[in-house]
């Protein structure tokens, strides 16, 4: 993975030294209202995964501007596979995720924990967003508040933020 891939050497160095100082904070955790065994479960990837039904993540605009990112989402129905997506994001190994979707996206593991009791259903929805934003505002005033209508809609109780 290299995170400064498409930046040039000042802005490179720039954003590294940003990234080292910037401080590390306790995560935010919400406690269920209800046992893991009873909850609804939805995914979140930052891995840029698009189907091939949807548009692709803007990777032009990230090329032409490094300090943007693109701030939209995409909805991930249940049962997914990498046959049926492309992951777009700039600044990871996509091959791995294409090759095996539960690299960014366990849907086959949840589905499993979900056969073994471990949580009580899998959601109908499942999400994924580009993981490189350097200026967030737009992806938290705009695109966070879909994802969460949709899940509300969807009676979703816990997320899973998988990492890319």
């Amino acid at each position: 993975m290299d995170s400064f891939k498409f930046l040039d050497f000042a802005t490179r160095k720039v954003m590294q030294a940003w990234s080292d100082r910037e401080p590390v904070r306790p995560p935010v955790w919400t406690p269920l209202e209800k046992p893991l065994v009873e909850a609804r479960i939805a995914l979140i990837s930052s891995a840029g995964i698009a189907r091939h039904d949807q548009p692709p993540f803007d990777r032009d605009g990230e090329r032409r501007n490094p300090w943007w990112g693109d701030p939209s989402h995409r909805v991930l129905p249940r049962g997914t596979t990498e046959r049926d997506v492309r992951l777009y994001h700039m600044h990871i190994e996509t091959r791995h995720g294409e090759q095996d979707l539960d690299c960014v996206l366990p849907l086959r593991r949840l589905e499993e924990a979900q056969q073994a009791g471990l949580v009580g259903s899998v959601a109908p929805s499942h999400y994924s967003f580009m993981g490189y934003l350097l200026d967030a505002e737009e992806f938290l005033t705009e695109t966070v508040p879909k994802i969460v209508a949709q899940m509300k809609s969807e009676e979703v109780d816990a997320t899973i933020l998988v990492p890319a």
